[in-house]
């Protein structure tokens, strides 16, 4: 496998040209550890190697730290002396949520991606305001989203039309496929947006049929999956780890655990581009500071008494901007820790500077 076929760019080959000079080989992160991680050379050797102690100390945030998908630069060990990470290229895309629990720093997800899909089915895991959170991610991420209706054997042509249909009024752009992954069916339509150098990263809740899909795209048994609960609905063993599979067929896939929270990372500007019809109402409201839920003169209010807003679309608008409130404010607060500890960091070297420059006067003997 060639550092094209892993997604190797012009931009990238520049990037890299001042490690090269260093002695240092780009490599593709395919795998990561709590103590480590896989990566790809040019030609498809897989090594194992770990991060330089400056690229950690550097990072801000965690999100700032190498991910599945990141492009970086590697001082190849020996037997005897590990492979090192030693710089780390830029990214073409970021795709993240708001890592779970209350904090508000984002999780990376994957990086360098072309395509995400989003898988789910027409059933008990559909749920068209989770699919407004994804598509929001999406567009922030910069990537191309697809959508697959998975598990098709198990519901009616009506229930899939009607579930395809209002994904894709919600967002025109996605692609939206209807497939069964234990039978093989709409596996070619998957296929038409993969090839070589194309990235694409496989979300979507436990139990859908993820794992099932990797292998029918890898063509063999890459991930273990079992049989399905009778009673949950969702297979005994899912991914665990994420990962990024090559496919004989031409590119790549990031598989990932199930997500059980979509919480935003994002900012009001894409908020509102992913409800632009909701954010044209705003626009009419009699205050500019209008709240949408109480005030006087609400236009979006309006439309959704006389029927023109869906009340579930309001309210996910209203829930999205809430949330996004609450994670400036916790990014806030953040951030005034991150200063107060760098100003006491800084007075702290200024007084160990001043003791050491008084003992070497000591040492001296300087009055």
């Amino acid at each position: 496998m060639t550092l094209k076929e892993l997604g190797w760019t012009p931009e990238l080959k520049k990037a890299f040209t001042p490690y090269r000079e260093k002695g240092w080989v780009p490599a593709r992160l395919i795998r990561e550890t709590s103590i480590n991680f896989s990566a790809f050379l040019d030609g498809g050797d897989e090594i194992d190697c770990i991060l330089c102690g400056r690229l950690w100390n550097a990072a801000v945030l965690d999100s700032d730290l190498p991910a599945v998908g990141d492009w970086v630069a590697i001082e190849e060990g020996d037997e005897n002396t590990p492979s090192v990470i030693r710089a780390q290229l830029p990214r073409r895309t970021v795709f993240s949520r708001k890592m779970p629990g209350n904090s508000s720093q984002a999780q990376v997800i994957g990086t360098n991606i072309d395509i995400v899909t989003v898988v789910t089915d027409a059933g008990p895991d559909y749920n068209i305001r989770r699919m407004e959170r994804y598509f929001t991610l999406i567009n922030r991420s910069g990537a191309k989203a697809v959508v697959l209706l998975n598990k098709s054997d198990l519901f009616t042509k009506k229930e899939l039309r009607e579930a395809a249909a209002e994904i894709s009024a919600l967002s025109p752009s996605a692609s939206v496929h209807i497939t069964s992954a234990l039978k093989g069916e709409g596996l070619k339509a998957i296929r038409s947006h993969l090839a070589s150098g194309i990235t694409m990263c496989i979300v979507g809740s436990s139990g859908v049929g993820k794992s099932t899909l990797v292998n029918q795209l890898y063509g063999d048994e890459f991930q273990w999956v079992s049989e399905v609960n009778e009673t949950t609905g969702k297979g005994r063993h899912t991914t665990t780890c994420r990962e990024l599979v090559p496919l004989e067929s031409g590119g790549m896939l990031i598989d990932n655990p199930g997500m059980r929270e979509i919480q935003m990372w994002t900012d009001e500007n894409i908020l509102r581009s992913s409800f632009e019809d909701v954010a044209a109402l705003t626009e009419q409201c009699k205050f500019s500071d209008c709240s949408h839920t109480t005030d006087a003169g609400c236009a979006i209010r309006k439309a959704v008494e006389e029927g023109k807003l869906d009340p579930a679309r309001y309210e996910s608008f209203l829930n999205l901007e809430s949330e996004i409130a609450a994670l400036q404010k916790r990014a806030k607060k953040r951030q005034m820790a991150v200063e107060r500890w760098h100003k006491r960091n800084h007075r702290v070297k200024a007084r160990n500077l001043v003791d050491r420059i008084q003992l070497e006067k000591d040492e001296r003997g300087d009055v």
